[in-house]
């Protein structure tokens, strides 16, 4: 009767696996799971709306409550819900934010490989958007770039001269207007401290990096292309022989 069960559920709207998928759950829950994004799809639920309680979605689906809760854990820890007191679960956007922590939590070493694939995804933006960034850039951005990198120089303590380090890269992507690009910035910010700490720390001073910034701006600033990929590339590059190969 279980299997039979199961067979009448997944034909009411379950999850069909396909050949050779790997699957981190193999049970009622990951069909709930699917169950419960396949509803919001279908009613066009949005931010803000409510889903169905548990009682009734442990009815809709012929679900357990300890089924249900599980499944609502889940979505919860994707960031598509929210539970709250007295109202229940409700839609809710923290996908971005679900990534940041994972991304955080799997970025406490700073390898070799690490570096060189952060930094080439860097290059892909901060160099490769040269026109972008002569297009959009205003008198107003080369001033906070400025204020950005003196911050960073002024700054004894590394781990707070890293956080202006990655202000000033993130005020220049900022310039571009992609928010997609500004959230995987936001993403990328742990290793890339990492990355701006250990650089930091093998100038021994601030004076190298503010140097770098103050001539990028001022290629930025005099719309000089040549100048502004080489000594971008130059920038990103540094740091390499931290890493033995």
């Amino acid at each position: 009767m279980a299997a039979r069960s199961n067979v009448v559920r997944l034909k009411q709207g379950g999850v069909r696996k396909k050949p050779g998928a790997v699957h981190l759950y193999d049970s009622a829950v990951e069909t709930l799971v699917g169950q419960i994004k396949a509803l919001i799809d279908k009613r066009n639920l949005g931010v803000g709306d409510p889903l169905p309680s548990e009682r009734e979605l442990g009815e809709m689906f012929t679900s357990s409550r300890t089924t249900v809760r599980e499944a609502m854990r889940i979505l919860k820890a994707y960031g598509v819900v929210d539970v709250r007191p007295k109202v229940g679960a409700v839609i809710i956007d923290r996908r971005m934010d679900a990534v940041f922590e994972l991304y955080s939590f799997n970025t406490l070493e700073l390898s070799r490989q690490t570096f060189l694939d952060t930094q080439g995804f860097r290059q892909l933006i901060e160099v490769g958007a040269v026109d972008q960034l002569f297009d959009r850039a205003t008198g107003e951005d080369i001033v906070h770039l400025r204020e950005a990198n003196d911050a960073m120089r002024e700054e004894e303590q590394l781990h707070l001269a890293a956080q202006h380090d990655f202000r000033f890269h993130a005020t220049l992507v900022g310039i571009l207007g992609n928010k997609q690009v500004n959230e995987i910035y936001r993403i990328m910010k742990p290793v890339m401290l990492k990355i701006m700490e250990s650089g930091v720390n093998r100038m021994k001073t601030h004076g190298v990096s503010f140097d770098e910034h103050g001539g990028i701006a001022d290629a930025l600033e005099s719309r000089n292309r040549f100048a502004y990929q080489y000594r971008m590339s130059q920038h990103l590059e540094a740091g390499l022989a931290l890493f033995k190969e």
